[in-house]
Parts: C-alpha cells; structure tokens; sequence
C-alpha cells in the first residue's frame, strides 16, 4: 500500500516552543525556615503549548516566529528582574503559568492561527508546573 493513498486519521495539530528567562524570588507567604522564603534565583524556562484542527500554509498550526511578541514580553518584563517586586502575586510556578497563559492569550494569540492550550514554567530540570487553559 503506497503512504499516498493511505487514509488520514482526523484530530488536532500540536506545537510547543520553548522560552527562557533569569529571574529571582522569594515567596514570603512561606515560614521563615522554608528556603524559599529566602531570596533565590532561576532559569525559568517556559512551554508555549499551541493546537489547530487544521494547518495554515505551508503546513502550520502557527509560525514560530509569530510567537516573538511572547519572547519580548520574558525579555523586557521578566528577565534579571525579582518576581515578587514586577508581578502583583505570589510568584509560584503554578501562578507564574496561569500568568503567562493569560498574557499571550491577549497579546499573541487574536494575530495567530494556533491556540494556546497549555503554558508549562519550569524552575528546574525536575520540577514544573502546567496551567492548562480551558475549553470554552
């Protein structure tokens, strides 16, 4: 049987790319004794998680490069800064996450073919934390 002619399986596109930035926090609702109480820093790296029934041309669910607004964004908000001081929350990954999804969602994604389905921030090889956007 030739791969020409073999029928297509129906379901979604999926992309990822991945962003880093430096930064460091503290998370002062912890007790004195957590280490994170305590300032600290990280490599963040962050997941851009994007899906599409069907591909743009030439064969997209979206252009990575259409995604460097969200690049901009870590460079000159994020980067070398404290989180607890540039964010009006408790800069947790979890919270970091629901953070991002909802900054790309109105910055990025009404001028891209893809949405967004999950945003991942990673503090380190072994641990991350995954916001999830939900499906109206």
């Amino acid at each position: 049987m030739k791969s020409s002619t073999a029928p297509l399986p129906s379901g979604r596109f999926t992309i990822g790319k991945v962003f880093d930035f430096e930064a460091g926090h503290r998370l002062p609702g912890l007790p004195p004794e957590h280490k994170c109480s305590r300032q600290h820093g990280h490599t963040y790296e962050v997941e851009i998680i994007l899906t599409a029934p069907a591909l743009q041309e030439p064969g997209f669910v979206t252009d990575f490069g259409d995604l460097a607004p969200f690049k901009r964004y870590l460079n000159t908000e994020l980067d070398h800064q404290n989180l607890h001081e540039v964010l009006d929350f408790e800069p947790t990954s979890e919270l970091l996450a629901r953070h991002l999804a909802g900054w790309f969602i109105q910055n990025v994604q009404p001028g891209i073919a893809g949405r967004l389905v999950a945003v991942r921030v990673r503090e380190t090889r072994r641990s991350w934390a995954r916001f999830d956007v939900a499906t109206t």
